[in-house]
């Protein structure tokens, strides 16, 4: 189910690039990915997607069928990506500290912990343990955490000027 939500990711992206280069980078990849898939695992995979609701389809006149992922399924190609996000170090920090606050329930236990974890791989670090320190902007990649994760009730995004320990944190950073 994966490949195949990330095949329709592809056909997503394709329609909204101008650029040849990327079109060609974006195709080629898809073609790989499509070959190693079987026939017969592919229509299993989309009928399981169907009935997850995570892909809709319509029939064409031409008798073919067209795939669209549902919103639901966009979410789930985004969590796919989840592994692959970074935050772009700027080549002079502005001063600034965020932080990342939160208080979750234990009946979200899982979405807590997965988190604290993306945090930490991130390059956060824990002042707390539901307080997490970093110095550079990250506010679009902690909503887009936070979204996947369905947190957002439960979490807050701070920036700040000072901080009692701030000798330490950049120390840590290297921003001495």
């Amino acid at each position: 189910m994966q490949k195949v939500l990330l095949l329709l990711e592809a056909g997503v992206a394709l329609s909204l690039t101008g650029n040849p280069r990327t079109h060609f980078r974006i195709a080629k990849g898809a073609a790989r990915e499509w070959k190693k898939i079987k026939q017969r695992t592919l229509m299993d995979a989309i009928r399981r997607l169907y009935q997850s609701k995570l892909v809709d389809f319509k029939e064409n006149t031409d008798d073919s069928i067209s795939l669209t992922l549902t919103e639901d399924g966009k979410k789930k190609v985004l969590r796919y990506r989840l592994n692959d996000l970074r935050i772009k170090k700027p080549a002079r920090w502005d001063g600034l500290w965020r932080m990342v606050v939160f208080d979750i329930p234990e009946s979200n236990k899982q979405g807590r912990n997965a988190l604290a974890l993306k945090l930490k791989q991130l390059g956060f670090y824990p002042l707390q343990k539901s307080v997490f320190v970093y110095p550079y902007e990250c506010k679009d990649e902690i909503d887009f955490i936070i979204e996947i994760f369905e947190l957002r009730p439960y979490v807050r995004f701070i920036k700040i000027k000072e901080i009692d320990v701030d000798l330490e944190l950049k120390h840590r950073f290297g921003l001495m």
